[in-house]
């Protein structure tokens, strides 16, 4: 029992001693230390801020990122939605103007979206379509403390002048550089120098804006080099904020992936063509056997949905050109507005349809007839079933072809009365009614010899 009571005692001297040890040479390395830190203390303006820098690297909470990554998402979220709305807005001007208004004016378009989401997002709400997605607002960095300032008009019309007239302005002015400089003539030595200074100011500018990035990444404030000389940060509204990361977009995302992968393998085994069009001509017939009822009704049922066009104007050119119109009140109307096709509805290179004889384009009747897969198609002039097209003939009426000439020679049963018997079917034809004769001469002769 004595021995286990001094073992114990031996046991907390030594750590006593250890401790003692420790804290020395800690008191050692703190002197070491601020012996350093007055040296540094003691250097210019830009070395002496390390000490600063030292600490806040080796402290136990670090530089107390601030959703370092939810910032940079929020920028790339904000970009891709303006390309999004810029690729809608050219889907919806490329039928305007030869299709070149998008480009020529590419431009302005990002202008007034840009625009149009400065106002209803940073100027209404503080926060950009980004920013709110990642529960981030913009704030006002001069004022210190736990509560959250919003940015003034000031900083904000600032903002919204630097990131939409400003990236506009610059963007134009690069293009008439360019435009100058390219040129077949030797650009002036003004347009030289000019082109010399904006390259400088890029690369200042892109300089800039890395040295920014790398203090972001270690203080986690300014996200860009424009909110810092704004004094704009963003920050959660509220402290009580979740970091957890959800993918269940992820999720929804590869079951959507794995769905349209197997539906597009599975539709070219299906046919899907092949059953609309199977539905399609079900539909008309349910729609012709509906109509039907009187004399006149069965005369109009027999009756193509075009056969109010012309015969010089192609129905399935008609067709395409007026895909809109595909009530029965709109074709009603387009019938009686006159003159009906144009020039680029005329049927070119016409073709007959077998057996109803309408005529159409050769292309247009040969693409349909292919489409169908020798299933037939149904006639837009009168709603015969088509399965073959021949040339046309031009309403000319063609003689038929009568087999060559031929001669039949008979004789009775008395030989004294020998009858010789020409049969020509070419009876109107000189030329065979003489050869006809000729033989009949010759074989007389023989026979009298």
């Amino acid at each position: 029992m004595t021995s286990n009571f001094a073992q114990a005692q031996h046991r907390i001297a030594a750590r006593q001693q250890a401790r003692e040890a420790e804290a020395a040479a800690l008191h050692a390395a703190a002197v070491n230390r601020s012996v350093a830190r007055a040296r540094i203390s003691r250097l210019p303006f830009p070395f002496s801020r390390l000490n600063d820098a030292v600490d806040t690297l080796s402290s136990r909470e670090g530089t107390r990122p601030a959703f370092r990554v939810g910032q940079v998402d929020a920028e790339l979220l904000d970009e891709e939605l303006v390309d999004l709305l810029k690729e809608q807005v050219g889907e919806g001007l490329k039928y305007f103007a030869g299709g070149h208004l998008k480009d020529d004016w590419s431009e302005e378009i990002l202008l007034a979206l840009r625009a149009v989401l400065f106002k209803l997002s940073v100027w209404d709400n503080d926060a950009t379509y980004g920013a709110a997605l990642q529960n981030l607002r913009y704030t006002d960095a001069r004022h210190e403390g736990a509560v959250l300032v919003p940015p003034s008009r000031t900083q904000k019309g600032l903002y919204g002048f630097a990131t939409v007239f400003g990236r506009y302005a610059w963007t134009r002015w690069e293009n008439w550089l360019i435009e100058k400089s390219e040129g077949y003539e030797e650009p002036s030595p003004r347009v030289r120098w000019l082109s010399t200074l904006t390259e400088r100011i890029s690369t200042v500018h892109t300089s800039a804006a890395f040295v920014s990035f790398l203090v972001f990444l270690l203080h986690g404030r300014y996200r860009t080099l424009l909110d810092r000389i704004l004094r704009m940060r963003l920050a959660p509204p509220t402290s009580q904020v979740s970091r957890e990361v959800s993918f269940e977009y992820l999720n929804r995302q590869l079951v959507w992936h794995a769905f349209t992968e197997f539906l597009l393998f599975v539709l070219p085994l299906i046919g899907i063509h092949r059953w609309r069009r199977w539905l399609a001509r079900t539909w008309r017939k349910t729609k012709s056997m509906i109509k039907v009822g009187g004399s006149s009704d069965d005369h109009d049922a027999q009756k193509g949905e075009f056969a109010f066009l012309p015969e010089r104007t192609c129905a399935i050119c008609y067709q395409d050109q007026n895909a809109v119109a595909s009530t029965e009140n709109d074709l009603m109307a387009a019938s009686t507005g006159g003159v009906i096709g144009s020039a680029a509805t005329d049927i070119t290179n016409p073709y007959e349809t077998i057996p109803c004889g309408c005529i159409y384009c050769f292309v247009c009747l040969a693409t349909r007839l292919e489409r169908e897969e020798g299933e037939g198609w149904t006639c837009l002039r009168c709603g015969e079933l088509v399965k073959e097209c021949k040339p046309w003939n031009g309403d000319v009426l063609e003689p038929t072809k009568r087999s060559p000439s031929t001669k039949v020679v008979a004789f009775s049963e008395d030989t004294k009365d020998d009858v010789v018997i020409v049969e020509d079917p070419d009876d109107d034809d000189d030329d065979s009614t003489s050869d006809g004769g000729d033989d009949v001469e010759a074989f007389e002769d023989a026979r009298d010899e």
